[in-house]
């Protein structure tokens, strides 16, 4: 298996258990709303509604990206993805920090 071969599966294993975290995460809060236990939300260091992104266009379909560098919010989000290897998944969002290691991407995650 040649490493770039490697490379994309391993892309698209993380993607795939990104996606069933999401999914996880989804399942834990309906059980809770069943069951009538109010889950705690949890308390993050960055708010993305302070974040300035902007819509683009990539080979897997549209998603923004920031690179909002002076912005505190934007700071804690780089150090957040630090600390989950470049990638996480928070309220329903998908982020990544592309190889520049200054632009974070984010795309919507389907239910």
């Amino acid at each position: 298996m040649k490493v770039e071969d490697f490379e994309i599966f391993l892309e698209d294993f993380c993607d795939f258990l990104d996606g069933l975290e999401a999914s996880v995460a989804k399942m834990k809060m309906q059980i809770a709303k069943l069951v009538g236990i109010a889950e705690e939300k949890p308390i993050f260091s960055w708010n993305p509604d302070k974040i300035k992104w902007q819509k683009t266009q990539g080979v897997k379909g549209e998603f923004e990206k920031s690179e909002d560098f002076n912005n505190p919010e934007f700071k804690a989000l780089l150090k957040d993805l630090a600390q989950h290897n470049g990638k996480l998944t928070r309220n329903g969002w998908f982020y990544w920090t592309f190889k520049n290691g200054s632009t974070v991407g984010r795309k919507k995650r389907e239910a």
